[in-house]
């Protein structure tokens, strides 16, 4: 009595010949064109992600060169019967050895490869040795086959897959004609699946498809598995099977959902946004699966958002696509590069918390405080803005530019100055404001103003550091910006503060900033005296003096007061 066996998909339509290999179409044209002209290599290399393919070409080399009749590098779609290529696909033919290197990874199971492969084919044309996995061989192994596959005998032929190149020595690279198979798109896997599943009298939606093709992430086998699974579950239902279904089997949270937290992310709307990720945890979501979804809307909306447009894709639905652009007018693109980076770091830290949902929930939560931080030139435009109006502390702003590099001494300097740079403000005490408050405030138009000002108050210190080590960069009403030297005083900043305050009644903001700015008062000073020497001694009443008397100097010049 006969049983019924069943065959799982990706075995029953695994490729019988290249015209069924899909997604491949360079690789297969390299390869057939090869075997038509007769020109070989002595080994080929294919190496891929899992399930596009890999063995399955391998037996198809194995069979096109073998084969009699040559069926199998026609362009239509006719399946050779021949002995050998039936003996090839059910891997029981003598001169076809299929090696799984992931068990047999020693010098001795290469050695015994070797010594096999001295006898010539027995009913074949070619000897084909067929090493799955081969990058898990020892380095001895490799090196044992390295005289072989540089000068093999000429009726035997090599086929390695891989699917880490990378752990493949470069001389065995080398010796082999390298393939490449690549991950096949949504569109070629949707088109392929939706042929299957017609084939197998599957009910089930295109968008049920769409998802499949998408969560294969461009493996065939993945794909057919993912199929496998959904038809048995719906098996005895004999319903349609649709993308809600694939959801719940796969774990993916619905796109539209997914876009209606980030919405109530962006709007800072906690409540409403960890009722959301609640009701989609209790529809079966996948943390993992969930994180890189949010990724890729990230993406989506950062490309939409800074080029105005991104790829057409068979899972965005056109309502998602109109969703994404309104939510791209609402965000800039710092706060969208800041959540890529923070939604990284959380796929890395899902796999180091035992409960999962809640990191979920906690993800939610910064990000939606995230959102709410002010950016750097809010803050500054915030303090300009409110300047004359802080009532609790002095905020010194500094120049962002880049420092020239500095020797450890300045640094030690500058960091005792700066540290003035934010600090506690100390208010007048009641008594001394009751006796200002029959003087009336001063008004200070321009540096030497203040430095008149600060003499008359009889400030020596404030008024030393005004005139020798400040460098003024431009002084308006309520805020100065300086530049400094190292004999700056380490309480100028809090001096400088509080006298403007008594003095003027506002507050006033000053500004350190890397600046060069102007030359100090002092220096300037300076150079006005040489500048008037100079001048007089080009005049009549100096050179009419000299004159007379030969060894007098001009050494000052004092105005009238």
């Amino acid at each position: 009595m006969k049983t019924n066996i069943h065959k799982i998909l990706a075995t029953k339509y695994r490729p019988k010949n290249f015209n069924e290999l899909i997604g491949q179409d360079i690789m297969v044209q390299t390869i057939t064109n090869s075997i038509k002209l007769e020109k070989l290599p002595n080994a080929f290399l294919l190496t891929g992600i899992r399930g596009v393919g890999k063995t399955t070409t391998a037996r198809l080399i194995a069979k096109a060169i073998n084969c009699k009749k040559k069926f199998i590098l026609n362009k239509d779609n006719e399946i050779c019967t021949c002995k050998d290529c039936d003996e090839i696909s059910d891997s029981r033919h003598l001169d076809v050895l299929e090696m799984d290197a992931a068990s047999k990874t020693g010098i001795d199971d290469i050695r015994e490869l070797i010594e096999s492969s001295r006898y010539n084919p027995t009913s074949a044309k070619y000897k084909i040795f067929i090493i799955d996995e081969v990058h898990m061989l020892s380095k001895q192994a490799f090196n044992g086959l390295l005289k072989t596959l540089e000068e093999p005998p000429p009726y035997l032929k090599f086929i390695f897959a891989t699917t880490e190149i990378k752990k493949i020595p470069f001389t065995i690279i080398s010796r082999c004609q390298r393939f490449d198979l690549h991950r096949v798109s949504i569109q070629i896997l949707f088109e392929y699946l939706k042929k299957i599943a017609k084939i197998e009298n599957c009910k089930i939606s295109d968008k049920a498809l769409i998802l499949i093709s998408k969560a294969a992430e461009g493996s065939v086998r993945d794909s057919l598995s993912l199929l496998d699974r959904s038809i048995i579950s719906q098996n005895f239902n004999n319903s349609e099977i649709d993308d809600q279904f694939v959801r719940k089997m796969l774990g993916i949270a619905d796109r539209s959902k997914t876009l209606e937290l980030i919405k109530f992310i962006f709007e800072g709307e906690k409540k409403s946004a960890l009722h959301h990720l609640k009701e989609m945890i209790d529809e079966g979501l996948d943390p993992s699966n969930f994180l890189n979804d949010f990724l890729e809307i990230i993406y989506l909306l950062i490309r939409q958002k800074d080029l105005g447009e991104f790829d057409s894709d068979l899972s965005i639905s056109e309502a998602e696509l109109a969703n994404i652009k309104d939510i791209s007018k609402t965000i800039n693109i710092k706060t969208l590069t800041l959540f890529w980076q923070f939604t990284l770091k959380a796929i890395q830290e899902l796999s180091v918390v035992s409960n999962q949902f809640l990191s979920l929930e906690m993800i939610v939560i910064r990000l939606i405080h995230l959102k709410e931080m002010p950016s750097f030139d809010e803050v500054i435009n915030k303090i300009n803005q409110s300047g004359e109006n802080l009532d609790d502390t002095n905020i010194i702003s500094s120049s962002t530019q880049k420092e020239d590099a500095t020797t450890e001494k300045e640094k030690n300097i500058k960091s005792d100055q700066l540290k003035n740079i934010i600090q506690t403000k100390t208010e007048p005490s009641i008594k001394n404001e009751d006796k200002e408050n029959n003087k009336a405030f001063l008004s200070i138009n321009n540096f030497e103003e203040l430095i008149k000002i600060a003499s008359k108050e009889r400030e020596i210190e404030l008024k030393f550091d005004l005139e020798r080590n400040v460098n003024l960069v431009k002084f308006s009403q309520g805020k100065i910006d300086i530049s400094f030297n190292e004999n700056l005083g380490k309480d100028f900043i809090r001096n400088l503060t509080d006298k403007l305050l008594l003095w003027t009644g506002k507050r006033w903001i000053i500004s350190l900033t890397k600046e060069k700015g102007q030359k100090t008062f002092a220096e300037m000073n300076i150079v006005k005296k040489k500048k008037l020497i100079a001048d007089e001694k080009k005049g009549k009443i100096y050179n009419d003096f000299k004159k007379n008397f030969s060894d007098a100097e001009l050494l000052k010049i004092e105005e009238d007061k």
